[in-house]
C-alpha cells in the first residue's frame, strides 16, 4: 500500500476509531472530535477531527473540549494535532485558547512483512520481559535514566495493562547485569493492523550500540506473530533517522498541544 493510502487507513482506524487506551478510560466521538477521558495517571485528549472540520466549528470545539476536561478536575489534557488536519488555522486557534505546543514528532510506519529481525545486543546485555510489578519497576527506571523524567505515569499505565489487559501489550527492559539501561514497550490494538512501538529509550553511556534497534527488531517479531500489519512511531528528532534506516516511511508530522489548567 502506498504512503497515503496507510495514513489514511491509520486515520480510520488509530484515531477516528480509537480504542480506549486502558481499562479505566473511555473513548467517545462528540461532535466533530474524538476524545479519551481518563483519570489523572492516564492520557486525556482529542485524536481526532472531522476532516471537514472548519474555522468557526474549530473554535466551538475547543471551547467545548476545555469545558469537558476541566469539569473534571484534570491537570492537563492534549490535543494531538497532525499536520494534515484541518483547518490550516487549527494550531494558532489552539495556541489563542491557552493550548502550549510541545515538539512535534514524525509520525511513521513500517510494514512488518518481510522485515529482517536481528536482534543483537551488545556483549553482557539481555532482555528481560515485563510480566510483573518486578519488572515494571526496572522499566520505569530504564525510562528515568534514559529521558531524565519522572516515571510514575508510566508505572501506573503498565500495572494497568499487565493486570486488565495482558494480550495488548508487551514491555521489554535491556539489563546489563543487574542495570536495567534501555526499555521499550508495544501496545497492540486488536482489530486493527497497527501495533505502537512506545519508549525505546536508552542510558546515554549504553547508546550507539545498537541496543535500540535490537528492541525495534525485539517487538517486529511479536507483532509478526500475532499478525499485525504494521509497526508505527511517533518518533523525536533523535529516533526518528534510526527508523528511517530500518525502513519506516515517515506518514505525517504530529503536535501535542498541551492544556494546563491553573493550580
Amino acid at each position: 500500500m502506498e504512503p497515503d493510502g496507510i495514513l489514511a487507513l491509520f486515520d480510520h482506524e488509530m484515531r477516528e476509531h480509537a480504542r480506549p487506551e486502558g481499562p479505566g478510560t473511555h473513548v467517545e466521538r462528540v461532535g466533530d472530535v474524538v476524545r479519551q477521558t481518563g483519570g489523572a495517571d492516564d492520557w486525556n485528549g482529542v485524536v481526532w477531527t472531522a476532516p471537514d472540520l472548519s474555522p468557526g466549528r474549530a473554535e466551538s470545539e475547543i471551547a467545548a473540549q476545555v469545558e469537558h476536561y476541566t469539569a473534571r478536575g484534570l491537570g492537563e489534557f492534549e490535543w494531538k494535532l497532525y499536520a494534515h488536519d484541518g483547518p490550516a488555522c487549527l494550531g494558532g486557534l489552539l495556541t489563542a485558547a491557552g493550548f502550549e505546543p510541545e515538539p512535534p514528532e514524525t509520525l511513521l510506519v513500517a510494514p512488518v512483512a518481510g522485515r529482517p529481525m536481528p536482534v543483537e545486543l551488545p556483549e553482557g546485555v539481555r532482555l528481560r520481559q515485563v510480566t510483573d510489578a518486578a519488572g515494571v519497576e526496572l522499566m520505569v527506571r530504564a525510562h528515568e535514566l534514559a529521558f531524565g523524567t519522572d516515571g510514575s505515569r508510566l508505572r501506573h499505565r503498565a500495572l494497568a495493562r499487565l493486570s486488565d489487559a495482558p494480550d495488548t501489550f508487551v514491555a521489554v527492559v535491556a539489563m546489563a547485569g543487574d542495570e536495567p539501561v534501555s526499555s521499550a514497550r508495544m501496545e497492540m490494538h486488536p482489530g486493527t493492523g497497527f501495533a505502537g512501538l512506545w519508549g525505546g529509550g536508552t542510558a546515554a553511556p549504553w547508546r550507539g550500540r545498537g541496543i535500540y534497534r535490537s528492541l525495534i527488531a525485539h517487538r517486529a517479531r511479536i507483532a509478526a506473530g500475532l499478525g499485525y500489519r504494521y509497526l508505527q512511531a511517533d518518533a523525536t528528532d533523535r529516533s526518528a533517522p534510526i527508523l528511517r534506516r530500518l525502513g519506516f516511511t515517515a506518514l505525517s508530522t504530529t503536535t501535542p498541544y498541551v492544556y494546563r489548567t491553573a493550580p
